[in-house]
C-alpha cells in the first residue's frame, strides 16, 4: 500500500511538473482574445460584437489545426520512450513545415474571403465591419501560431515545457502593451486589436522556433523537409483534423446563434466565451501533460503505468475543475463590468460565467481522459464519437433556437439555455463515449 501511494504520488507530482508550463503556452491565443475583449468591450457593444465572430473565425482555424501540437506531442514522445531521439526530433520539424505550408495557404484564404465569411457568421451592420477589419488585420499571424503549436508539440514530447511559459506570458505581456497603444492610444479600434495579436503571434513564434531547431541540431536531426515525415504528419493529422471539424462546427453554430438572438447576448457570450477557452486550457495543460507521460510509457510498452497515469489524470482534472469553476462563478459576480459598460451585458455576462462554473468539473475530468487517448493515438475513436457529438447537438442546438425565438423570451433566458447546451449537451456527451473507451485497454493497443 505505501508503495502504490509513493507511485501515485510521484505520478501526480510527473503530472503537475508538466500541466503548469503547458498551460502557459495552451493560454496564449485565448489569453489574447480575453485581452482584446476586455479592451475592446469598452470602445462599445458592436465593436464587441465584431469581435466576437472575428475572433471565433481566427480561433476556429487555430482549433482546426490543433493536430500540429498534439499530433507532434504523441509520435515524438512515443518515439522518446522507445529511444528513438533523432527520429522524433525530425518527427517535429516535419510538423514545423507541415505548419507553415498550412499557414500561408489558411491566411490568404480568409484574407480574400473575410467578408463574406463574417456575413454567413451571422454579423451585420457595423458589427460586420469591424468583425471584417479585425480578422484582415490578424489573419497573417495565423502561420506563426501555427508554428507555436507545432513547436509546443516538439517541448511536450521531449517533456521540457518550461520555455513555453516563457513564451506565453512574453507574448501576452506584449500583445496587452500593444493593445492599449494602437485600440486607446491610436484609436484604431478592433483593427488595432488585430495588429497588436499578430505581432505578437510571431515574437512567441521566432521565441520558441530558435530553440527547438537549435535543440534538433544538436541531436544530428536533419532540418530540411522531409516528405516521408510530413506525410506522416499529414496521416495523423487528417483524422484529428476530421475530429476537430466536428467539434468546431458545433462551436461555430452556437455563436451564430447567438449573433441571431441579437447584439447583447453576442456581446456577453463573447465575453463569456473568451473566459471560457481560458480556464479550458488550465484543464487541458492537465490532459496534454498525461498525453505526453502516457504515450511515453505506451511507446515503452509500459501500460500497467499507462493506466495508472490515466487515472490520475482524469482525478486531476476532475479536482481542477471545482476548484476553477468556484473562482470562475466568484468571478462572475465581480468581473463583468472590465468586458462591457453595459448594465444589461453584464447581467449576461454574469449568467454565463456562472452556468459554465457549475458545470465544468465534468469539463475537467473530459478533457483530460481526451488528452490522454489523443496521446495513446486513438484518433479514429475520437474522431468517429466527435462526429456522433456533432450529429446529436446541432439538431439540439436548432431546437434550443426555436424555442429561444421571438421577443417574448427573455435574454437571460438565452444566454442560460446557450450555455448549458455547450457545458453539459457537447461535454457531457463526449465525456459519456471517453468514459467508456477507458473502460476497456484496446485504446492501450494502438
Amino acid at each position: 500500500m505505501a508503495d502504490d501511494e509513493r507511485a501515485e504520488r510521484s505520478v501526480n507530482r510527473r503530472i503537475l511538473a508538466l500541466a503548469i508550463p503547458t498551460f502557459g503556452q495552451l493560454i496564449a491565443e485565448p489569453a489574447f482574445v480575453l485581452i482584446d475583449t476586455a479592451i475592446v468591450g469598452h470602445v462599445g457593444d458592436s465593436a464587441l460584437a465584431g469581435l466576437s465572430v472575428g475572433s471565433t473565425i481566427v480561433l476556429t482555424v487555430v482549433g482546426l489545426c490543433v493536430f500540429l501540437a498534439y499530433g507532434t506531442t504523441s509520435r515524438v514522445a512515443r518515439l522518446m520512450g522507445a529511444g528513438r531521439r533523432r527520429e522524433g526530433l525530425e518527427a517535429g520539424i516535419s510538423g514545423l513545415w507541415l505548419a507553415l505550408a498550412i499557414g500561408i495557404v489558411v491566411s490568404v484564404a480568409l484574407f480574400v474571403f473575410a467578408r463574406p465569411i463574417c456575413l454567413w457568421m451571422g454579423a451585420g451592420g457595423v458589427a460586420l465591419d469591424d468583425a471584417v477589419a479585425y480578422l484582415r488585420a490578424v489573419v497573417f499571424g495565423l502561420p506563426g501560431m501555427l508554428l507555436v503549436y507545432a513547436a509546443n508539440g516538439i517541448f511536450r514530447g521531449l517533456a521540457k515545457v518550461a520555455i513555453t511559459l516563457v513564451a506565453a506570458v512574453t507574448g501576452a505581456i506584449l500583445n496587452t502593451v500593444l493593445d492599449v497603444t494602437l485600440i486607446l492610444g491610436c484609436g484604431w479600434g478592433v483593427f488595432g486589436s488585430g495588429v497588436g495579436t499578430l505581432i505578437a503571434q510571431w515574437f512567441m513564434a521566432v521565441v520558441l522556433i530558435v530553440p527547438a531547431l537549435l535543440w534538433a541540431r544538436q541531436e544530428g536531426a536533419s532540418l530540411r523537409p522531409r516528405m516521408q515525415g510530413i506525410k506522416a504528419s499529414m496521416g495523423d493529422g487528417l483524422v484529428l483534423f476530421i475530429r476537430t471539424l466536428a467539434l468546431r462546427a458545433c462551436l461555430m453554430a452556437t455563436v451564430m446563434l447567438a449573433a441571431r438572438m441579437g447584439v447583447r447576448v453576442l456581446a456577453a457570450y463573447q465575453a463569456v466565451n473568451s473566459t471560457w477557452n481560458f480556464v479550458l486550457n488550465m484543464l487541458d495543460a492537465i490532459g496534454i501533460a498525461g498525453q505526453s507521460l502516457v504515450a511515453a510509457e505506451i511507446g515503452a510498452e509500459r501500460p500497467q503505468r499507462a493506466l495508472r497515469m490515466t487515472r490520475a489524470a482524469g482525478r486531476a482534472g476532475l479536482a481542477a475543475g471545482i476548484v476553477i469553476g468556484i473562482g470562475l462563478i466568484a468571478l462572475g459576480l465581480i468581473a463583468p463590468p472590465l468586458f462591457s459598460a453595459s448594465v444589461p451585458v453584464r447581467h449576461l455576462i454574469a449568467v454565463g460565467m456562472v452556468v459554465v462554473g457549475v458545470t465544468l468539473p465534468l469539463s475537467g475530468w473530459m478533457w483530460a481522459v481526451d488528452g490522454i487517448l489523443i496521446g495513446a493515438g486513438d484518433y479514429r475513436y475520437l474522431a468517429a464519437t466527435c462526429i456522433i457529438t456533432a450529429c446529436i447537438y446541432l439538431p439540439s442546438l436548432a431546437g434550443i433556437g426555436v424555442l429561444c425565438n421571438g421577443s417574448a423570451v427573455p435574454d437571460t433566458v438565452r444566454m442560460t439555455a446557450l450555455w448549458a447546451a455547450v457545458t453539459l449537451l457537447f461535454i457531457g456527451i463526449r465525456a459519456i463515449f471517453n468514459a467508456l473507451r477507458i473502460c476497456g485497454d484496446a485504446w492501450l493497443n494502438r
